[in-house]
């Protein structure tokens, strides 16, 4: 990209590059992608009475409009930008500095500077600095609708923000709802990117699983994934979840500088935000070598392996939540206090609605629903031993077709530890 001093008077941005791209051209029509993501938004909006929603959560903001702007920054500071949309318009208020950031997007109508209503910003004058922020929305609301008790989506804001804006009459909810069950159905165009993104993070794990070597410490061995995401142009590893040996059960333990050690498990899921923003969450478990897997090793990952295939062979459109954790592969006795706490996901630019339960676990923590053609779900399995040595991670990523389910995830399993 030129350099370009983004504060001169300028009224043709046709030029930049814009960051949300993959490496290489593969034929995605980002204007079609990012125009279909705002009306599902729109759409959900307009089928749960809700006039306006403002967006906090980078991620949102990325999907209903296709901007981004220091995404895990942003995470943290939420009040740092946001959007508000309404059926007509879309007001992208940006971080301090940012503002070209936001321009040249056909979701954009106008980008503002935003009023950080934090206490990092405002310090002592915080109380002032929310009610301010909230008489300017309200009054933008009011503009945008014409309701001075307008129905408001909110996320992610510091509960003094929300107390404000409510206090100005308007009828606050939950954004969530709307924008991801909003999220919950790609469209073809939409797909691309996400096997855009899978595809890189593809070579990445490939990179990683050839460089395994007993003498690494997890940390060295996870950076090389990380490393490839970074200069294919992905952004960033959600979570550290990279183990071996005895760190591989329970799951859940963060990479850390363990050493591997000769002949142990390494167990690894993507959770890779990566081309496009689009989430690759697969995952695999590897052995370091350099003889052949034990017998416990083995029988773990087969097991592991069933479960996976088992349950994505029972998925089909139409198919409800609760009829899935019915008909759910059983997961042996031995195993089941480690089980992973899903037995599938939603995925689309992050892990996302809907979550399918385990049978067992449906009581207490599942809810009903539809599992819907356009849906893109990963399928898990954790098995390891109730005080075992080692454990197996294994996931798939799936879209769920009109008459069933495509397979998108290609990286292969390791068949000499399924001999």
């Amino acid at each position: 990209m030129a350099e370009l001093d983004w504060h001169a008077e300028r009224s043709d941005l046709d030029g930049l590059t814009q960051l949300d791209r993959a490496p290489a051209n593969e034929d995605i029509d980002l204007v079609a992608v990012r125009t279909y993501r705002q009306q599902r938004v729109r759409d959900k909006m307009a089928e749960y009475g809700v006039d306006a929603v403002i967006l906090s959560d980078p991620v949102n903001i990325r999907y209903a409009t296709g901007t981004r702007n220091m995404q895990v920054f942003s995470m943290r500071n939420a009040a740092s930008r946001y959007l508000l949309l309404t059926q007509n318009r879309s007001i992208l208020f940006e971080f301090t500095g940012c503002l070209h950031l936001g321009q040249g997007f056909e979701t954009v109508d106008e980008v503002r500077p935003s009023k950080t209503a934090s206490f990092v910003a405002a310090g002592p004058h915080i109380a002032e600095r929310e009610r301010s922020w909230a008489d300017e929305m309200a009054d933008t609301i009011f503009e945008l609708t014409g309701l001075k008790d307008a129905v408001v989506g909110l996320e992610r804001l510091n509960a003094g923000t929300a107390i404000a804006l409510k206090e100005t009459g308007l009828k606050v909810v939950d954004a969530q709802q709307p924008v991801e069950m909003a999220r919950a159905i790609k469209s073809a165009e939409e797909m691309k990117c996400v096997i855009a993104s899978l595809r890189a993070t593809e070579i990445g794990v490939g990179k990683l699983r050839e460089a395994i070597r007993p003498g690494l410490t997890e940390a060295e061995l996870w950076s090389v994934l990380h490393q490839s995401i970074i200069e294919q142009n992905g952004d960033y590893v959600e979570t550290r979840l990279l183990n071996a040996g005895e760190r591989t059960n329970p799951w859940f333990q963060e990479t850390s500088d363990n050493v591997i050690g000769a002949n142990e498990l390494i167990a690894l899921d993507t959770d890779v935000v990566g081309c496009h923003g689009y989430y690759a969450d697969f995952s695999r478990t590897f052995h370091s070598g350099p003889d052949r897997p034990t017998e416990i090793q083995r029988e773990l990952y087969k097991v592991a392996y069933e479960q996976v295939h088992c349950n994505m062979g029972i998925l089909y459109p139409g198919m409800s939540f609760r009829d899935y954790a019915d008909r759910a592969w059983n997961i042996p006795e031995k195993y089941y206090a480690n089980r992973y706490y899903l037995s599938a996901h939603g995925c689309g630019m992050t892990g996302e609605y809907p979550y399918l339960y385990h049978h067992g676990d449906f009581p207490d923590a599942g809810y009903d629903g539809i599992v819907e053609p356009g849906m893109t779900l990963c399928v898990e399995s954790f098995i390891g031993a109730e005080g075992g040595k080692e454990g197996v991670k294994l996931e798939q990523q799936v879209l769920v077709t009109e008459t069933g389910i495509e397979i998108l995830s290609e990286f292969p399993f390791e068949a000499h530890l399924m001999a």
